[in-house]
């Protein structure tokens, strides 16, 4: 793949629920690239269609009208296996953990590596103990989730999420869950890991506290993207067409 080549490139999409009379649309013409690297966060009112566009970059919907190439692979009528070979490429950060409770931080993390690559088990021990520790739990890789506080579990959640170093990491309000200090812990470790894998992050949430992680942020209203150029550093390397400013 081109470096310069987006992770995500997203051309005149349109969504829809429902069938016949009952036929909505959710998300009107939709144009979007994030590039490796970059974190991006994508803010709106609920019901805007946040979810629902997360939903279809994540391979979790199917694409129906319009454009969707995620490492320059086209997802509309892609396949069922081709989605799922699709989400590979991909980290989860949801709003609640989502960690098993029966299974250690470690293991919670380990489960990943194992699920994704042919690697032995020593090997995929090593890979989740330094991703824990990189997010700041070492001391913690044989303590169940019960025994963790909000934050720590949404670090295993990270941790989880970026263990096999995904271009991409989609996050659907991480820090909906967690008291202040803890919710900037955890964007900045998000943050950090970003920059030094290349991975590219998309961010949704409504947490106003943590926007100036964002390399840029677009905002979601009514079904319609609109892009808020401000928000893009002086130093940003990346071009966007001129039209995008306008």
């Amino acid at each position: 793949m081109n470096m310069k080549e987006p992770v995500i490139t997203i051309r005149n999409i349109n969504h829809y629920y429902g069938k016949g009379a009952l036929r909505k649309q959710i998300l009107f013409n939709i144009n979007l690239e994030v590039y490796a690297g970059e974190i991006v966060i994508m803010t709106g009112p609920s019901g805007s269609g946040k979810t629902t566009l997360l939903s279809l970059i994540g391979g979790l919907r199917s694409v129906q009208e319009g454009s969707l190439k995620l490492l320059g692979k086209e997802l509309f009528a892609a396949s069922q296996s081709k989605l799922v070979q699709s989400r590979r490429n991909i980290g989860y950060i949801f709003q609640a953990h989502n960690l098993l409770g029966f299974l250690t931080a470690r293991q919670n993390v380990q489960m990943a590596v194992e699920l994704n690559q042919r690697i032995s088990q020593s090997q995929a021990i090593k890979k989740s103990e330094a991703m824990l520790g990189a997010v700041g739990l070492t001391e913690r890789v044989n303590y169940y989730p019960d025994n963790l506080s909000g934050g720590q579990k949404q670090r295993i959640a990270i941790a989880r999420a970026l263990v096999n170093q995904p271009p991409l990491v989609l996050a659907d309000e991480p820090t909906a869950a967690l008291d202040k200090q803890s919710g900037r812990d955890v964007v900045e470790i998000m943050q950090r890991l970003a920059k030094e894998q290349g991975t590219a992050i998309l961010l949704v949430t409504h947490d106003n506290r943590i926007l100036d992680i964002a390399d840029r942020i677009v905002e979601m209203e009514d079904g319609l993207l609109t892009r808020d150029a401000k928000n893009l550093p002086a130093n940003n390397k990346v071009n966007f067409p001129v039209s995008d400013h306008h």
